[in-house]
């Protein structure tokens, strides 16, 4: 395409600005045409598969400075607007069924991380931490912390969520899985005159999450002071599509940008291992989803979100453009987050030998 090898020409230089601008090049053209071609989540995954197969190729492309953190607000910001008081009343309703999904990352975690230490023989502190469903930055500190492997354990996340990124929302469209009304979102047209406070309101939530350096702050902020107004009822404005979706193409080129030449070539054992696992871990969480769903009389397409092992912006923006149940797919992330980042050092610690348990 052109547009590739316009992106491999200006990549070649050695200037950091032009890799960021071929980036852009690359995928803005190609979440276009994903769009085209009517692929679910267009301008996430296009530009994903398109930087991760060049970066993979040797091409140095890059993600602008904070891209990723501005596309996470832009996520957080439109989640936000979906937590209207009937919303928010269903959601006590189901309140169980949010707090099981999230507490089941931790044991399906360990059986995900079992597979991965017997097909690779990585040790356990490696294996564990990168096969927890939670964010590849805490995942990564805390296998540090314990004495892992922590470039195994982030690249085995960036495996993970372009694995579950690319798979579960085209299984969903392709099953013709749709929403329902009553997850619509408080504030549906764009309304400028309400932006500002809309736009405070974001920065005010992410604020305090970021002085106290909270993962996933750029989108748990967004949701959190928006979300609070929204339930208020207060009349906000929706953010512009363009800005969603430019907001998916940012998030879509970072997690491309994780990917590098030598990303299957080093340790394919365990990049082997760690692929078996983040399949392992979408048939647990689709099992569970279809049994949530069963139990509660909930949607199943929904709970597949709502369960599936990717991360808190990727599943929840899914979940928006697929009109699954929005709040409740986001609150059983948010959860999840909050039960991995708590419990994975603890559960970790218990699961060593009693010999062992003191040099953890």
């Amino acid at each position: 395409m052109h547009a590739a090898r316009l992106a491999g020409m200006i990549a070649a230089s050695r200037h950091p600005v032009l890799h960021m601008l071929a980036a852009l090049l690359v995928a803005a053209p190609m979440g276009a045409l994903a769009q085209w071609l009517h692929l679910p989540l267009p301008w996430m995954i296009g530009p994903l598969l398109a930087v991760a197969a060049l970066r993979i190729a040797g091409v140095p492309l890059a993600g602008l400075p904070g891209g990723r953190q501005a596309g996470q607000w832009a996520i957080g910001t439109a989640l936000g607007l979906y937590f209207t008081p009937a919303v928010m009343q269903e959601l006590a309703r189901h309140g169980g069924t949010v707090l099981s999904i999230a507490a089941a990352s931790l044991p399906a975690g360990v059986l995900c991380a079992l597979l991965i230490h017997r097909l690779s023989g990585a040790d356990r502190p490696t294996s564990y931490f990168a096969a927890l469903p939670g964010g590849a930055g805490e995942m990564s500190v805390l296998a540090e912390r314990h004495g892992g492997a922590v470039d195994l354990v982030a690249a085995a996340h960036a495996l993970r969520v372009a694995v579950v990124v690319v798979t579960i929302p085209f299984a969903l469209s392709f099953s013709g899985a749709h929403g329902s009304d009553a997850y619509a979102p408080l504030a549906a047209t764009t309304d400028w005159a309400r932006m500002p406070v809309l736009v405070l309101a974001s920065l005010a939530g992410a604020l305090p999450l970021l002085l106290f350096r909270v993962a996933n702050a750029w989108v748990l902020g967004p949701l959190l002071g928006v979300g609070v107004l929204t339930a208020a009822g207060l009349p906000l404005s929706a953010l512009p599509h363009w800005l969603v979706n430019g907001g998916q193409l940012l998030i879509g080129v970072a997690l491309g940008c994780r990917f590098s030449p030598g990303f299957f070539r080093r340790a394919p054992r365990f990049m082997a291992a760690a692929l078996m696992s983040a399949l392992l871990a979408i048939v647990i969480g689709t099992l569970l989803a279809l049994l949530f769903a069963w139990q509660g009389g909930l949607s199943p397409a929904s709970m597949a979100l709502a369960a599936a092992p990717g991360g808190v912006a990727e599943m929840s923006v899914t979940a928006r453009e697929l009109q699954l149940g929005v709040p409740l797919v986001t609150a059983c992330h948010v959860l999840r987050v909050i039960f991995l980042t708590l419990g994975a050092g603890l559960v970790f610690r218990l699961l060593q030998p009693a010999d062992t348990r003191q040099a953890c």
